[in-house]
């Protein structure tokens, strides 16, 4: 914001593409921080699925221990 404000203070002459090359960075600049607020969101998302994937995990273990269970008081 501040080098906009500077540019704008200097005339056509000394100017030159400098406003051109402003706007090239400004440009990239927003589109980075979309890149990564998307970068973002996508890992809170991937740890959200990790989470409940661990979770899944941890409750298919229990049902597997608990029927194993089962079965060695059925073949006793």
């Amino acid at each position: 914001m501040e080098l906009g404000k500077r540019l704008a203070l200097l005339t056509p002459d000394e100017q030159g593409e400098l406003p051109q090359l402003y706007s090239q960075v400004v440009e990239s600049t927003r589109r980075r921080r979309r890149i990564l607020s998307l970068v973002q969101e996508a890992l809170s998302q991937l740890r959200l699925d990790i989470k409940y994937l661990m979770f899944d995990l941890e409750v298919t273990r229990q049902e597997r221990d608990a029927l194993r269970e089962q079965l060695d008081e059925r073949s006793e």
